[in-house]
């Protein structure tokens, strides 16, 4: 008899002795937060003044990021012409009937109060109940155009607001010399199945247009404190100065602002100084790495971590470019990270800061030779989804 066959008389699961070959689980893990964890790690020594890099987040926010007021009302006025056009062709089309509306929503920074000034782009997803075809975008682009110079007819309009339309791929834009409105096309949930592409849009595109609609929802909803708004906006800019987090998304600045403000044991709003600390702390302990929980998107079932859209590459240049200015800033030089002094230089070349010399640091990840970076991805991959079909739960809040 093999040893173990029988146990109490009644055979082992399995058969004749023989375990069933162990099934690899991915377990994802939560990166070390020192603001969840503060009760297990007293500080020891005292609280230093933050008072500076609080005042230097918000100039760079005020001076330099937050649109103008002529800004603001130069999209403003547009956005109100176009909103009011495209929601009467929803009421009453008349005898427009090449496509049919079904909805229309406003979408993206300027509707969540995010943008940066010089950006004076707003975005606005119109439905259709009709299958998006090129035809019928391109036909209600016209009928938008048209229907815009006769409301517009009264008014006494300078070169800088005449407006141009210019067709897309995701669909068409309205725009003057102050603003632009981009207009994303997209169909009921049902009507994705029956795309064509050679007769229809893109229906990866659509899908983001309808996803574009829930992240704004989400974040009127749960994301709409001042500070989210002013840590987005620096958030930003960070991505615009430093390659590294270059493939940072919108919604995955959206989130991780909202987490490092707001999931902290007082549930209250921490200070900006604070948030803008912990968001270097969290990336540099590896929230955006492959074996990290992350942020698990509220808006998508299946417990899909946002991250996982950038390659490995990106993920490991995320992770060791915060870690390196995680240095630079306990040392004081906040104002080189923001923008206010200095270059970005500071994480290709050592740096000094007062009498400590912070090294760059470098890639871990390493294509292996054998394998297609692609194929790692799709190994990664693989044990995570079979982790989510098993049922666990790989959130972050």
């Amino acid at each position: 008899m093999v040893r173990g066959a029988l146990r109490g008389g009644r055979p082992m699961r399995g058969g004749g002795g023989i375990r069933p070959p162990f099934k690899k689980t991915f377990v994802p893990r939560h990166p070390f937060d020192i603001t969840l964890s503060e009760v297990f790690f007293p500080k020891v020594a005292p609280v230093t003044d933050d008072s500076a890099l609080t005042a230097a987040l918000l100039k760079r926010n005020q001076d330099f990021l937050s649109p103008t007021p002529a800004e603001q009302t130069a999209i403003g006025n547009l956005v109100s012409k176009v909103q009011a056009v495209l929601d009467n062709l929803v009421v009453a089309p008349g005898d427009f009937n090449t496509c049919q509306l079904e909805e229309v929503r406003q979408v993206g920074s300027f509707k969540k109060g995010t943008i940066l000034s010089g950006n004076t782009v707003a975005d606005v997803v119109v439905i259709l109940k009709t299958l998006p075809t090129k035809e019928a975008v391109d036909a209600l682009a016209k009928k938008v155009e048209a229907d815009l110079k006769t409301s517009m007819k009264t008014e006494v309009l300078t070169k800088s607001e005449q407006h141009t339309i210019l067709a897309h791929e995701r669909g068409f834009d309205i725009s003057n010399q102050q603003a632009k409105v981009r207009i994303l096309i997209s169909t009921l949930p049902q009507n994705l199945r029956k795309l064509e592409p050679e007769i229809h849009m893109d229906p990866k595109l659509m899908q983001s247009h309808l996803a574009a609609i829930r992240h704004t929802r989400w974040f009127e909803e749960n994301a709409h404190h001042s500070s989210i708004k002013v840590l987005i906006r620096i958030l930003k800019d960070l991505t615009k100065r430093f390659d590294a987090f270059s493939p940072l998304s919108p919604w995955m600045l959206d989130l991780i602002a909202h987490l490092a403000i707001m999931n902290n044991p007082s549930r209250q709003a921490l200070p900006i100084n604070l948030a803008f600390r912990r968001v270097f702390q969290l990336l540099a302990a590896g929230l955006f790495l492959p074996g990290s929980a992350g942020i698990t998107d509220p808006t998508e079932p299946g417990h899909i971590r946002v991250h996982t859209a950038m390659t490995l590459e990106q993920q490991d240049a995320c992770c060791y470019t915060a870690q390196t200015l995680l240095r630079v800033l306990a040392h004081g030089g906040y104002k080189h990270i923001l923008g206010l002094e200095g270059n970005t230089s500071i994480v290709r070349e050592m740096s000094v800061w007062n009498g400590v010399c912070v090294s760059p640091l470098g890639a871990v990840y390493e294509k292996p030779t054998d394998k297609k970076e692609g194929d790692v991805e799709e190994d990664i991959e693989m044990i995570e989804n079979e982790n989510e079909d098993d049922g666990s739960d790989d959130g972050a809040e």
